[in-house]
């Protein structure tokens, strides 16, 4: 279980509450705006209607507490930069803020936050890749190169192993889950015997992942 302050509710900080709030962490919320905390009042472990460009304000709220502190303000950037200092500055451990341009995201990193977030343009990249080829049911880019897909397994592996199908040297992918409905089994070993049920979460480079889905 983490500690986790988010400041700033619109959409990605209130889904952001949610996700932590739903893995079991404990989430501080803020926002100046009153009507955006009370909807998530009863969701969050804390609350406070604040103004975080105050100094006073972050300095309250013990940020060098928290494991994690994300600015998810996406209309005032000047305002998600002075923020996002005056974590650093007051000993926030692990800053994430959030960016709609690389501009944005540069002075971010150079002012105090440890890592940037795109949410707009990493979701639109995931349904692009997801929607543009077929037999993708989702797909999360590590790399320009290197991506996870959630592909079926191909009609002539129902019934065989992943040792006789030599998936690994033959199709240059590594298989690191199965998914059978909400059943998720990590690192099937070679001996896992596919049933044409199941989805497999592949880890590929660009150009191995479209030669195998050309198979399908």
């Amino acid at each position: 279980m983490k500690s986790i302050l988010v400041i700033g509710l619109g959409r990605f900080g209130r889904h952001l509450c949610h996700k932590f709030m739903s893995l079991g962490n404990e989430v501080m919320i803020v926002d100046r705006d009153e009507a955006a905390v009370t909807a998530l009042m009863a969701d969050a472990t804390s609350a406070q209607i604040a103004d975080c460009t105050d100094e006073n304000v972050l300095r309250s709220l013990g940020v060098q507490n928290f494991d994690l502190c994300f600015v998810c303000i996406g209309q005032e950037f000047a305002s998600s930069l002075l923020i996002t200092s005056l974590l650093k500055d007051l000993g926030a451990r692990h800053v994430v803020s959030k960016a709609s341009q690389d501009i944005h995201a540069r002075l971010l990193l150079r002012n105090g936050a440890d890592e940037v977030v795109y949410p707009e343009r990493d979701s639109a990249e995931r349904i692009a890749a997801r929607l543009s080829a077929t037999n993708v049911f989702d797909c999360i880019e590590l790399t320009e190169e290197y991506a996870i897909y959630e592909i079926p397994p191909l009609e002539s592996w129902v019934g065989r192993s992943v040792r006789d199908i030599d998936v690994r040297n033959k199709y240059r992918i590594n298989i690191l889950a199965v998914k059978t409905g909400e059943d998720l089994r990590p690192m099937p070993g070679p001996d896992y015997v596919f049933t044409g049920r199941e989805h497999l979460l592949a880890l590929a480079s660009a150009d191995d992942a479209r030669r195998l889905l050309k198979k399908m």
